[in-house]
């Protein structure tokens, strides 16, 4: 298990790396905890075979994500416990989206990783390119139509530990570009979502919750927060979809 102190390390060097990485916006996505706001409308259903951990082909794979066993250890390692309470919550608490060098910050970096073929223009805005919604396997071909989900919700994790961290901490987490926390998808599956759990919420695509598991899973491992027993068994589920 990864310690609090190596963690916050990690994604402070996560920002580093990422001072050379295109693409730059603001705009989070989610308008609230709650993910209210209107959705924008998707474009066309993605085809052809399933890619890297579960997306549509094509999709490059999510950094950080473990491998099955990896997840089903770190699973059995989590704390399990009722979400606290949400007392002195707010999104402002977690700063994002951060400079990532140059005119471009985390928003951004994460479109161009997660696009195809992205082109921006001199204030690092994606002007064109392809990107496809794990989610849902929906195509989109303008970043307007693509939110930048934290795959534990910010909200979730204030519920499961965050509530706890320093300012410095909430940050690394909210911009984390080395575990696979942040992923570029549909507004509407994004604000679908909000700030649920796995057992309240999955992606459409059910050929994505093996990485979903993988990946959420990896992260609360990563931040030591906790999980709910209807949580935990909801990613047991969804890890047992996995390929062998």
């Amino acid at each position: 298990m990864v310690s609090r102190q190596h963690t916050w390390a990690a994604a402070g060097l996560a920002v580093v790396i990422a001072l050379g990485a295109v693409g730059c916006s603001s705009g989070d996505g989610k308008k609230s905890s709650g993910g209210e706001g209107k959705a924008s409308p998707s474009v066309s259903a993605s085809g052809g075979a399933t890619g890297a951990g579960g997306a549509p082909g094509g999709v490059k794979a999510l950094p950080g994500l473990p491998t099955v066993s990896t997840a089903r250890t770190d699973l059995a390692g989590l704390k399990v416990a009722p979400a606290s309470s949400m007392a002195g919550y707010s999104r402002d608490k977690f700063q994002h989206w951060i400079g990532q060098g140059g005119k471009c910050d985390t928003r951004e970096t994460v479109l161009n990783r997660d696009g195809t073929g992205v082109k921006q223009d001199a204030e690092c805005k994606p002007v064109s390119g392809k990107w496809i919604s794990r989610y849902d396997h929906l195509t989109f071909d303008s970043a307007s139509k693509m939110d930048i989900d934290h795959t534990v919700p910010l909200a979730n994790a204030w519920r499961s530990g965050a509530s706890s961290w320093t300012t410095e901490q909430r940050k690394a987490f909210a911009n984390d570009l080395t575990h696979p926390q942040l992923v570029a998808v549909s507004a509407t599956s994004n604000r679908a979502k909000g700030d649920q759990s796995p057992d309240q919420w999955a992606p459409p695509a059910k050929d994505y919750w093996c990485a979903y598991a993988e990946s959420w899973t990896a992260v609360k491992a990563t931040y030591k927060l906790t999980v709910t027993q209807a949580e935990k068994a909801k990613l047991t589920e969804m890890l047992n979809m996995c390929a062998a």
